[in-house]
């Protein structure tokens, strides 16, 4: 019986020829990841061990995102201690305010995870990474404090779930995040758990590298241990066009003059035609709508026309789901002869560092601008209820995030629906949910 391919990542990660769902074992990791919530944690428990020194200066990332530019002076501590330990240890892949961006889309954009790799991260949706074709989980932050100190972690090989997607969608606004959607709405929250979610099907193999990050950035949502994509030219391509930066902190007492970053070359897994799944869900998105996943879990899905009409008080298009340059551009292609509705806030945060600046270049900050809306530097702002636009009592958010669990944004009353990046420009401009169609009537 041949593997999948998270089987072949980890199998070729402990020297064995085959690795079977089930089997547990002490994995080296090729990077690992933490942000200003998860690392001071991480950073605890890395001194418990007793370790003197970290692993592996350049396999450790740490990015400041969640609550940056610090909103308060708990953030501001927290950003301290990573601060501190990334002085302490020299490590040259501390990204500091103005240089960093939400984690899950800097940690791919400065090629610091390829194809065939084991990535682990303290944020659940380190997930992301899988969409390069490679292992890629998250993770407590204790166990990646001991990752800090040793450079391997214990894993159980999970079991695959198959999900196949066919077709070319009719709907121009249908993507990535509706095909997750979908895949939640029938399998819920924990039908997925510790298992790996592969994504294949000529719909998969269409998708754009955003739509991949965001099918598997979800993964999670379902409980799964890692969602994964395999490699393709797409992918290739990718990898080839963000080769990742020299180390960038350079002053004397924090990194070595001598440190030079080799980049590890991509390894191509595919899956064996007889390999084992304990399940597999079929989709045709050819007639697929718009997905919405209604209050208060990613699980409580429906179509854009079953709850068009509630009323919305914000707006939000970023986080590491949808906050990429396609995703901005498909919401500014909306917006850009339509007004904000009154009394909705629109807020928009480029996930990324370089998507920030193309939108700038390409002018489509002052797009969102125009209609009404607020545009930052990257950060996760809102989507975790950290700052820049949490919401109060009563309040009723459309977001392009992945996550709307009661209190998620902010109050325990305010409400959230997830959905793609088209219907919430258009929803910020019809002042409820709609669809993007509704404006060309």
């Amino acid at each position: 019986m041949g593997m999948t391919m998270t089987e072949k990542i980890l199998a070729a990660h402990v020297g064995r020829d085959v690795v079977r769902p089930g089997e547990i074992h002490f994995v080296p990791v090729d990077c690992v990841m933490a942000n200003d919530v998860t690392a001071p944690i991480a950073i605890e428990q890395f001194e418990r061990t007793g370790a003197t020194e970290v692993f592996d200066p350049e396999r450790i990332i740490l990015v400041p995102d969640h609550y940056v530019p610090n909103k308060d002076v708990k953030a501001a501590e927290q950003a301290k201690v990573m601060r501190a330990f990334a002085r302490k240890h020299r490590l040259p892949f501390y990204y500091e305010v103005g240089r960093s961006c939400v984690c899950h889309c800097l940690v791919p954009e400065e090629g610091h995870v390829t194809a065939g790799d084991v990535m682990v991260g303290a944020d659940s949706h380190s997930c992301t990474h899988g969409a390069l074709g490679a292992f890629a989980t998250g993770m407590g932050s204790t166990d990646v404090g001991v990752i800090f100190a040793l450079g391997e972690t214990w894993l159980r090989v999970p079991e695959s779930i198959r999900c196949v997607f066919r077709g070319e969608p009719a709907n121009p606004y249908v993507g990535g995040k509706d095909y997750i959607l979908a895949l939640l709405g029938k399998i819920g929250v924990a039908g997925a758990r510790y298992r790996a979610l592969e994504f294949c099907g000529d719909a998969i193999e269409s998708l754009t590298m955003a739509g991949r990050f965001t099918l598997c950035n979800m993964a999670v949502e379902a409980g799964a241990k890692n969602g994964i994509v395999a490699c393709d030219d797409t992918t290739l391509d990718y990898i080839t066009e963000h080769p990742g930066a020299d180390p960038h902190v350079r002053d004397d007492d924090s990194v070595a003059e001598d440190i030079f970053r080799e980049r590890r070359p991509p390894v191509v897994h595919q899956s064996d035609p007889d390999a084992a799944y304990c399940e597999t869900h079929e989709f045709d998105v050819t007639g697929l709508e718009p997905q919405v996943a209604c209050p208060h879990a990613p699980s409580n899905v429906k179509l854009v026309s079953q709850v068009a009409g509630v009323r919305i008080d914000q707006a939000f298009i970023g986080s590491c789901t949808n906050g990429r340059y396609e995703d901005l551009k498909l919401a500014a292609d909306i917006l850009a002869d339509h007004p904000v509705a009154p009394y909705v806030r629109l807020i928009v945060i480029p996930a990324s560092l370089q998507d920030y600046r193309r939108c700038i270049r390409e002018g489509l900050d002052e797009v969102f601008v125009d209609a009404g809306g607020v545009f930052s530097t990257p950060t996760c702002g809102p989507c975790l209820g950290g700052h820049m636009g949490v919401l109060a009592s009563g309040e009723v958010c459309v977001s392009t995030s992945n996550r709307n669990f009661r209190g998620r944004m902010g109050h325990l009353d305010a409400q959230v629906y997830l959905a793609n990046p088209a219907v919430v420009a258009a929803s910020a401009v019809l002042g409820r949910i709609g669809s993007p169609e509704e404006l060309h009537s």
